[in-house]
């Protein structure tokens, strides 16, 4: 019994050897990883590419656009997501390593700034933001605007954010506050979801995300350039055409020109259907 057991265990394991060498069950397998603002759409394409081509199968994970940028410098992934853009002095490390990224802009997103339902404050400059977020901005309290937020006893504005890998937080941090830092004391979280639904729950709070992350818990802002400007509510349509100030490409970076199953992959995700898939998402397709 013992013999024919030991058996059994060496044919299962000189199957899975055969089939990781390339059996006919095999499939080829393209990793992808990075933001979580796209995260979400980036499953989403895995899953109906899988069904398309079943001989291809794409491992997604999220961990932030800097996490993405620094496996596809390692040269653990084959695409990398991303909601900023490469540094220079990433571009400079991944050269360093033999590594050439190059960027696909795969949709545009708005970056929506998040409010309780209940808050009467509708709209933003850049500036009032920069004032609440911002080092040294003199914004600590809802009452500095001149309201009252029901539930927000304190009037302190419980300021929700990111962590500092990612896209999300790079980007607001350069278009709102230019040059300059978050203020301390700021909650810091992982994920675009996890902002929303802080921000829902909290009567005081205010935060920003990815606007495909919205729903009817929350209210989204309108956001001005300076006091002088409209002011604009974030929308497909408006991170489009660029009218509204936060809004950013949604990026992916290979290795690069893409070769074999990788470039069929990301020629699909810039097709027709392919871009059907992220405006259903909730984001602004390329085209």
């Amino acid at each position: 019994m013992t013999t024919n057991i030991a058996l059994k265990v060496l044919c299962f394991a000189a199957l899975g050897l055969l089939v990781a060498c390339g059996g006919k069950g095999d499939r080829t397998l393209i990793q992808n990883k990075g933001s979580d603002t796209l995260v979400n759409v980036a499953q989403a394409w895995a899953e109906a590419y899988a069904k398309k081509k079943t001989s291809v199968a794409v491992a997604v994970t999220g961990g932030g656009s800097g996490t993405g940028i620094a496996a596809l410098i390692s040269g653990t992934v084959d695409i990398a997501n991303a909601s900023r853009k490469m540094k220079p002095k990433e571009y400079e490390l991944a050269r360093s390593k033999g590594i050439e990224p190059k960027e696909w802009v795969v949709g545009y997103d708005a970056l929506a700034v998040y409010l309780h339902k209940d808050n009467p404050k509708k709209k933003f400059t850049l500036k009032e933001l920069a004032d609440i977020y911002g080092d040294g901005g003199p914004t600590e309290s809802w009452r500095d605007f001149g309201i009252e937020v029901p539930g927000c006893d304190s009037a302190e504005i419980v300021r929700f954010s990111r962590q500092n890998n990612s896209g999300t937080y790079a980007y607001f941090r350069k278009t709102v506050m230019g040059r300059g830092d978050f203020k301390l004391g700021s909650k810091d979280l992982h994920g675009s979801k996890d902002v929303v639904d802080a921000v829902e729950n909290t009567p005081c709070g205010i935060g920003y995300s990815g606007l495909a992350y919205a729903t009817k818990h929350v209210q989204l802002a309108d956001v001005a350039r300076d006091a002088n400007s409209p002011y604009v509510t974030p929308t497909v349509t408006s991170a489009v055409d660029g009218t509204y100030p936060i809004a950013r490409p949604l990026l992916m970076y290979t290795n690069g020109e893409p070769t074999g199953e990788t470039k069929v992959y990301l020629d699909w995700i810039l097709s027709e259907e392919g871009q059907a898939i992220i405006k259903r998402k909730g984001y602004a397709p390329v085209k």
